[in-house]
């Protein structure tokens, strides 16, 4: 799988390729990811809000919040076939419209129908799930592979700035504002993610300059596509083209491991450290909070560095997440916990953005949809399988033991997948050389 250089600056005498902060293209599409990150965020907060508030109970919001959870995980890989068959651009539009329509319905329901709410709250988590393989794929429709891990340091930017600032957002307006006219605004958060990205114009060249064309089939845009084939034969297209690629397997095994053990075990332990080790919620807020910032930092240091190894850049970055659940199990000041969260957010988006930018490059662009579904549905979906089983095994075996364990699989399997096959360069070919 070889691609064509490009010319040197010296050679042509043209300049070098403009930022892609400065591209209008990527950054409507930029506004609108960051818009759906906003409205992702701000519900969970909302509807807690509703809870203070009792306009809705405990039991129900776990309900409405778990309805979402389900919603996500039925539709994103429907929407990776649908973006694959379809305009990618289509499916951001009508699966945002789809959360859209359904946040004012969990404000009708709200204090009258709870399955109203739920019913709601599962349209709007299926329309959250549809769009995300699709926005990956748009992503490499509008961007040109030499500018992709930019933009996907600038996406991640996006999400992780929502994270920190959605809350605190809605906690701002939440003084002004009822919890029914807060949800409202979250549905127009989804009609902008809606109707701001523009159709994406770099798919031909992701064909031609990034990866081998796996199986000779044509970009998912700009041709006749063939006849259709059922949702599952196509599904398993897409399953197939992951397995063509060991880096990719080893890689979503590896942040499978981090995702349902290290981080559920440091959800469900890092409250109650800092109640009882601490004795204050200083040390919680701290750790998330520099978890999000140390992100946005490696999200900056990505957007420029080019690693001569990215895969094994990237998989010790991975498994910096293991110092998290280890700074929790030691008896450090808190400091030391606080910093450790800051590391493993700076390592995890050293991972993210090589992972997202890799799988644009290396997977045929008509299956790219649905192989980014296989990535979210399986991370996201064995995320509640882990938060589920770490509390039964903390009391079980001791909160000690537990983090022990979490914080060797995190350091232990991101190592092992960097030894596979393609995994140092997350690719069949060298990396090319850092300039």
């Amino acid at each position: 799988m070889a691609t064509t250089p490009t010319p040197t600056a010296a050679k042509t005498g043209n300049p070098p390729p403009r930022s892609v902060l400065r591209d209008p293209a990527f950054l409507r599409l930029w506004a609108g990811t960051t818009a759906s990150g906003l409205a992702t965020w701000a519900l969970p907060f909302v509807l807690g809000l509703a809870v203070l508030h009792r306009d809705l109970g405990a039991a129900g919001l776990g309900l409405v919040l778990a309805a979402r959870t389900l919603g996500f995980l039925a539709a994103v890989a429907v929407g990776g076939v649908l973006a694959d068959r379809h305009s990618r651009r289509a499916v951001v539009l009508w699966s945002a419209l789809a959360a859209a329509v359904a946040t004012p319905l969990i404000a009708a329901g709200l204090g009258r129908s709870l399955v109203l709410m739920t019913a709601a709250a599962a349209l709007a988590g299926a329309g959250q799930g549809a769009c995300r393989p699709a926005f990956q794929a748009l992503t490499a429709e509008t961007v040109e592979p030499g500018r992709r891990q930019q933009a996907n340091a600038a996406m991640t930017m996006a999400v992780r700035g929502s994270t920190l600032a959605g809350p605190a957002l809605t906690a701002l307006l939440a003084a002004f504002l009822d919890v029914g006219a807060l949800l409202l605004g979250i549905g127009l958060l989804w009609l902008a993610a809606a109707l701001i990205p523009g159709k994406g114009t770099a798919a031909a060249a992701a064909g031609a300059t990034g990866a081998e064309p796996a199986t000779g089939a044509e970009p998912a845009t700009g041709a006749e596509p063939a006849p259709c084939a059922g949702f599952r034969a196509e599904f398993l297209e897409g399953m197939r083209e992951a397995r063509r690629h060991p880096w990719f397997l080893a890689g979503l095994a590896a942040l499978v491991t981090v995702i349902a053990l290290g981080y559920s075990a440091t959800s469900v332990a890092l409250p109650l450290i800092s109640r009882d080790r601490y004795g204050t919620e200083w040390v919680l807020a701290a750790a998330v909070t520099a978890y999000t910032v140390g992100a946005l930092g490696g999200a900056l240091v990505i957007a420029r560095w080019r690693p001569r190894s990215p895969g094994w850049a990237a998989f010790a970055g991975l498994a910096a997440y293991g110092l998290a659940p280890l700074s929790l199990m030691l008896p450090v000041h808190p400091v030391a916990v606080v910093a450790a969260y800051a590391v493993a957010g700076i390592g995890i988006e050293l991972f993210n953005v090589p992972w997202f930018t890799a799988t644009q490059r290396e997977v045929a662009p008509d299956k790219l949809a649905r192989v980014s579904s296989l990535d979210f549905l399986v991370s996201y979906g064995l995320a509640p399988v882990g938060l589920a089983l770490i509390a039964p095994a903390i009391e079980a075996f001791g909160v000690t033991a537990v983090l022990g364990a979490c914080a060797g699989a995190c350091f232990l399997v991101p190592a092992a997948a960097a030894l596979v096959p393609t995994g140092r360069h997350f690719g069949r070919t060298s990396a090319p050389a850092t300039h």
